[in-house]
């Protein structure tokens, strides 16, 4: 998985738990997307976003790992009929009104929120067996599993997608997204935290302690507190396979390029997460096999594509996959 039920924390509210992020060229500006509500943690009483809840796009302009532009979506309660009215925020300023299923434009900027399809495929098997190998620090362990075998696990389910559209960005930016809780004392509580793809699924499928602290923090801290971790398990998987000299070297080249987590993109170029470079991220990119591969210096393939999503996003707005 991406970031789908990544932590205790996340899966508490899957309302609150950002699957994916992604960020790319749009019809007239630079698209944001995050995704949250995956229909694979079953029927919930009250699908959709957390009223009690924020959620917020992050923008570095300069660089330095710290936020230059917020953009903030809250919620209200869902009506009769399932739909939600939402404000959006840039700073603590109110610059969009809208609900669910219907397009805003406001000031230069549009959005959509509303339930679609998940354009994101990943193969269980491959999926878990990475997982364990970078946790023992040991080639994938995959028996007598074959490409042929594949198949994804999120085919014909369904998210809550926020869709941004901005045309006031320029130069290159880093984009991370945060899902917060307010709290009974009326402060924030962040439940999950996403910039770059694949991060839970190589480093917390078997230690849930450290997806609680990855999706806490903050992003110019990622380095010092979780980069000795990443190191020492990256030169464990490249060692098994022996396809570096010196692991801990690679490692820690890898640790410094996927940390600090945030998603970097060029304003107005195509965008494509790939092995060649990281430059925002499509709604069709390949980004299991470019992570697990970078991971462990040798090719790992799901032995599936973007042929296995049941509903395909758009080239138009809102651009995620549309339902029925």
């Amino acid at each position: 998985m991406s970031h789908h039920l990544d932590s205790p924390l996340a899966r508490q509210d899957v309302r609150l738990d950002i699957t994916d992020l992604y960020v790319f060229r749009g019809e007239t500006g630079t698209a944001l997307v995050i995704n949250v509500c995956h229909s694979i943690a079953g029927d919930i009483p009250v699908p959709g976003f957390h009223p009690e809840g924020k959620y917020e796009f992050k923008i570095d302009t300069n660089g330095d790992a710290v936020e230059e532009v917020t953009y903030r979506f809250v919620f209200a309660e869902r009506d009769a009929e399932g739909r939600q009215a939402y404000e959006i925020f840039r700073g603590e300023r109110s610059v969009a009104r809208g609900v669910t299923g219907e397009e805003v434009t406001a000031g230069g900027l549009r959005a959509w929120a509303g339930k679609a399809g998940d354009p994101f495929w990943i193969e269980p098997d491959v999926l878990h067996a990475m997982g364990h190998a970078v946790q023992d620090g040991t080639r994938l362990q995959l028996g007598d599993w074959t490409p042929a075998r594949a198949a994804n696990l999120f085919a014909g389910h369904t998210v809550h997608s926020i869709v941004l559209e901005l045309g006031d960005l320029t130069g290159t930016i880093g984009v991370w997204a945060v899902a917060s809780l307010q709290t009974d004392a009326g402060g924030w509580r962040p439940i999950n935290r996403i910039g770059l793809p694949m991060m839970h699924p190589l480093f917390t499928q078997y230690n849930e302690d450290l997806g609680d602290r990855l999706n806490g923090g903050e992003p110019r801290d990622d380095f010092a507190v979780h980069g000795p971790l990443v190191i020492r398990e990256i030169a464990g998987i490249v060692a098994a396979y022996g396809t570096a000299e010196d692991p801990t070297a690679y490692a820690t080249t890898v640790a410094h390029r996927i940390l600090p987590n945030i998603l970097p993109y060029t304003v107005g170029t195509p965008a494509a997460f790939s092995f060649a470079g990281f430059n925002g991220r499509s709604l069709t990119d390949n980004a299991p096999d470019v992570m697990f591969s970078l991971a462990a210096n040798t090719p790992i393939t799901l032995g599936i594509g973007k042929e296995s999503i049941t509903t395909k996003p758009t080239a138009t707005f809102p651009y995620v996959p549309q339902l029925p």
